[in-house]
């Protein structure tokens, strides 16, 4: 059972109303190019290790590579 000192705050969150999903734009993601790649076996087993959506992770690692070595 939860203590009310573990609930979260949401105070500071502003309030939304029925005006705001009015004026909204909702932008939806590029949609992914599938592709072959070579990838050596141990790297693609750590990647499986770690679960369901390892080629989503896979995916996230080169985005964070490519905005660190600038696009």
């Amino acid at each position: 059972m939860r203590r009310k000192r573990d609930r979260a705050d949401y105070s500071d969150i502003p309030h939304v109303d029925a005006n705001f999903f009015k004026e909204v734009h909702i932008r939806w993601p590029e949609r992914k190019k599938q592709v072959t790649l070579r990838i050596d076996p141990d790297v693609i087993e750590f990647f499986k290790k770690q679960g369901k959506g390892y080629q989503s992770m896979i995916n996230a690692v080169l985005r964070k590579y490519v905005e660190a070595h600038g696009q």
